[in-house]
């Protein structure tokens, strides 16, 4: 089967490959925290020439955050225009810009965009939580669960636009019943949004658009401006200085998590098709250079043919030198004694996607503890799951899926405690109550639960 590779010239691989596990485990699990990576001599010369001086790109950020919380919306019009060369009048987009952009985006793209909006809202409508309250004699717990007030969306549209980011994050915001959704996006040189943002925005029910991005965006959404209403929470991927000010400004606001490059982990056996892996493989390294595509095959036949088919796509691929150097970088393709030995190893790495092209992928399901999305069988495209499968494809990266969820409604919601107690359970709950908070030193505690029990012993119920 794909014998048609096997003559192909395998020199000059454009994926790192691993037949030592070990060594593959050390090189994989050396990860950088965020912030760590090297940055590209344009951004270094950028920061220098915006800045005066050489920064790390947390003080960077630390920068903007102070001067939008000085300087409102003119600290991040300043900011705009030195960093995205973009100058800017009224952050917010107007109702008409909105509808004037949708009429020039392609049917076909807008008719997409209300068929994957349809998926996304039908699979969140599942997961739906209400309040509850459970009466035991005079008492009552329970939770009382409700939307946030106010969310505001970050959607990249930096090296592209991403419509469907819009749709994954906003659209679950809504199903939740949040109260406002507001969005950021960078303009481009125009000072516009990309029209097919807007209107992703429009299908998906944001009520607001700003023209901002970057750390700027991020401060003014969470500390607010004269234009822009601060949020309770912000959700979305971004670049580093996205992400660290979204670190930076955790506590004043929520946050989804720090998302970082993408990653594609594959497991695959001996009847995996290359065309199919390489695909996938190279779908996810065309979102940027530090992306991270990463096979795992019991097969060393399959890995031969599926690199040589990347080495032929990449020959006519719209965005090879994005891919290339994604897969120079950071990919790689390991050898794996077993399906098995590949999944525990896949666990440990906890990737964004996880896909299962091996025989009866189903079985083994129950081996995946930690990954942000399983794709189970080879027709399983990860890209389906980027923008029509239902799920939202804002995922955990960089290792946090050992802890951490795909964004989904419990983002959007929070939760009240309910406690009512009667006469008739202090008795039963007060004593136990009492002893844990003398062994605390809290005696007030104490206090506050026996005064209860003398009265009720001097005026029983």
């Amino acid at each position: 089967m794909h014998s048609r590779f096997m003559d192909l010239d395998m020199s000059g691989l454009p994926i790192a490959r691993y037949d030592d596990l070990a060594e593959a485990r050390r090189v994989l699990l050396s990860r950088r925290e965020i912030g760590e990576t090297p940055l590209p001599a344009s951004v270094t010369a950028k920061i220098c020439e915006v800045f005066g001086e050489p920064l790390a790109p947390a003080q960077v950020v630390e920068r903007i955050i102070a001067d939008v919380r000085a300087g409102g919306d003119a600290a991040v019009r300043r900011y705009t225009r030195l960093i995205d060369g973009c100058e800017l009048s009224d952050l917010c987009v107007s109702p008409d810009a909105i509808e004037a952009a949708i009429d020039r985006v392609p049917i076909d793209v807008y008719t997409g965009l209300e068929e994957a909006a349809e998926r996304v809202r039908s699979f969140h409508e599942r997961a739906k939580r209400n309040t509850w309250v459970d009466f035991e004699g005079d008492s009552a717990t329970g939770q009382i669960i409700r939307p946030l007030d106010r969310v505001g969306i970050y959607a990249p549209g930096g090296r592209a636009p991403y419509p469907s980011t819009a749709l994954m994050a906003a659209i679950p915001a809504r199903v939740a019943g949040v109260r406002e959704i507001v969005m950021a996006s960078p303009s481009g040189p125009d000072g516009e949004v990309a029209p097919v943002l807007l209107a992703a925005a429009k299908v998906a029910g944001v009520d607001a658009v700003y023209r901002m991005g970057g750390a700027q965006a991020i401060a003014a959404l969470a500390y607010g401006t004269e234009s822009v209403g601060r949020v309770d929470k912000i959700l979305g991927p971004g670049n580093i200085f996205v992400a660290l000010a979204k670190q930076q400004v955790y506590g004043a606001v929520g946050i989804d998590g720090l998302a970082g490059p993408t990653e594609c982990l594959i497991v695959a056996d001996e009847t995996a098709n290359p065309r199919f892996l390489a695909a996938d493989l190279m779908a996810q390294a065309e979102h940027d250079p530090l992306a991270q595509p990463i096979l795992f095959c019991t097969s060393r036949r399959v890995i031969d043919e599926t690199i040589a088919e990347i080495q032929r796509r990449l020959n006519t691929a719209p965005r090879a030198s994005i891919i290339q150097d994604s897969m120079e970088a950071r990919g790689a393709a390991v050898l794996v004694p077993s399906v098995e030995e590949g999944i525990e190893l896949s666990n440990e790495y906890a990737p964004e996607h996880l896909s299962l092209s091996v025989k009866d992928a189903w079985s083994k399901l129950g081996l995946i503890r930690n990954a942000g999305g399983v794709f189970v069988g080879e027709w399983s495209a990860e890209a389906i799951g980027d923008y029509t499968a239902g799920p939202s494809h804002i995922m955990p990266t960089g290792g946090t899926a050992r802890f951490s969820s795909p964004l989904n409604l419990d983002d959007f919601l929070k939760i009240t405690s309910i406690f009512s107690f009667g006469p008739g359970d202090l008795p039963r709950l007060g004593p136990p109550a009492i002893a844990i908070a003398h062994a605390e030193g809290l005696y007030a505690h104490a206090e506050a639960i026996e005064v209860r029990l003398r009265e009720l012993d001097e005026h029983p119920a």
